[in-house]
């Protein structure tokens, strides 16, 4: 069938394989480690790859394939690569692009595991890995050596909501023959495709709203079809960072509802961060919806919407900001993102913790940051449960004074 260019249309029938055999509507789960052989020439002519056809779940699978074929389509990219979770596909993506001697270049603020894969890992195997502040353009250009080989982003950035201009970055790429990848987990291709900035792979930790339900741990590669196929070959295979097809067949479910899901998210995010930037206990709030934020000329330029996160300072110190979270009914407290359900965590002693302080401050993630993702609930409800912990806070400092 011809699916339609529209990725609301893509997020439901982009990939999709006909059963054939029974007609089922929704996709079957092929829970199946191996694949039967018609014969020791046909299993023999696979492995060579002379003949197409699927040989074991670690190599791909059917379930899997309906899922990587889906989001190379809404990402407008030739294929994917599913990977077990969100980190398998970040090191996924540098692993099969870097070796002994290569240099690398990554901003200066990005996940918490992302950072300490490049800072902890990479370096110990000849790696050279140099964390620059992105936001200047300059600053990227003046760090490329004869041995940089590959530029690593997030934008926005987690958890602090700086945006980047991936349009300059990518053509900065472009011009000195680097490999770009970009984490799109944030935005997901509803609000952002960095494809249509030149970028050669993309990543995703399809935990968080491309599943959107809070039940599985994946990640995802896009890119053109020969770089995939390395990535494949190489360092999924012989690693096994692959994905399960029952998570696989999770995700392609909560696939055909990520467009309203996300346009929900924004909406509610977009009334939630105007709430806290008038609340006189809350210092700042990142979020590129607001017009103060930095990120906000982007917005219609390189994404379509701020997304459905926000990051935000209280006055005062991290007990009062600890204290704040641990009043909270409606929230709950946990890492992630991208669930029904809202979710409120602190980055500088959670996700981020791999960071030391000096590296965390320098990186613009205060120790009074408090990061939250936006769900599904009732808007106002949100807002309540914010409101009746931020009082308390407020209470607190007007009774100490």
């Amino acid at each position: 069938m011809t699916v339609s260019k529209h990725i609301a249309t893509q997020a439901i029938h982009a990939g999709r394989i006909n059963d054939e055999q029974f007609g089922s509507l929704a996709t079957p789960l092929y829970q199946t480690s191996t694949f039967v052989f018609d014969n020791a020439m046909q299993g023999a002519n696979r492995f060579a790859g002379e003949e197409a056809g699927f040989i074991y779940t670690r190599l791909g699978n059917p379930t899997t394939r309906q899922l990587e074929m889906r989001l190379a389509a809404m990402e407008g990219m030739e294929d994917a690569a599913a990977t077990a979770t969100g980190m398998g596909a970040v090191s996924g993506a540098l692993l099969a692009n870097l070796s002994a001697g290569d240099h690398l270049i990554a901003s200066k603020a990005v996940y918490g595991c992302s950072y300490a894969l490049m800072a902890h890992q990479l370096t110990k195997w000849g790696i050279e890995v140099t964390f620059v502040d992105m936001t200047n353009i300059d600053n990227i250009e003046a760090s490329i050596q004869p041995s940089t080989k590959v530029i690593f982003l997030e934008s926005p950035i987690n958890p602090n909501l700086v945006v980047l201009d991936i349009e300059s970055i990518g053509k900065l790429a472009k011009k000195h023959q680097l490999i770009s990848i970009i984490d799109n987990t944030f935005l997901t291709p509803i609000l952002q495709q960095p494809a249509q900035f030149g970028f050669d792979l993309i990543v995703h930790s399809a935990t968080k709203y491309l599943n959107g339900h809070g039940d599985v741990v994946a990640g995802i590669i896009c890119g053109s079809a020969e770089m995939i196929s390395h990535i494949k070959l190489t360092v999924l295979k012989d690693i096994g960072a692959t994905i399960s097809p029952h998570d696989a067949w999770l995700i392609l479910r909560g696939l055909k509802t990520l467009p309203i899901r996300v346009e929900q998210h924004c909406k509610s995010a977009q009334i939630v961060a105007e709430f806290l930037a008038q609340h006189p206990m809350v210092d700042k709030v990142h979020y590129p919806g607001l017009k103060e934020h930095q990120g906000y000329k982007f917005i219609g330029k390189q994404m379509k919407a701020a997304g459905g996160v926000i990051g935000f300072e209280i006055k005062g110190d991290i007990a009062e900001g600890t204290a704040l979270i641990n009043r909270m009914k409606l929230f709950s407290i946990a890492v992630s993102l991208g669930d029904a359900e809202s979710l409120i965590q602190h980055p500088a002693s959670m996700t981020h913790s791999p960071y030391s302080q000096e590296e965390r401050l320098d990186a613009g993630i205060s120790d009074t940051l408090i990061r939250i993702s936006v769900g599904l609930e009732y808007v106002e409800d949100l807002i309540a449960d914010l409101k009746q912990s931020l009082d308390q806070v407020s209470n607190s400092d007007q009774r100490v004074a």
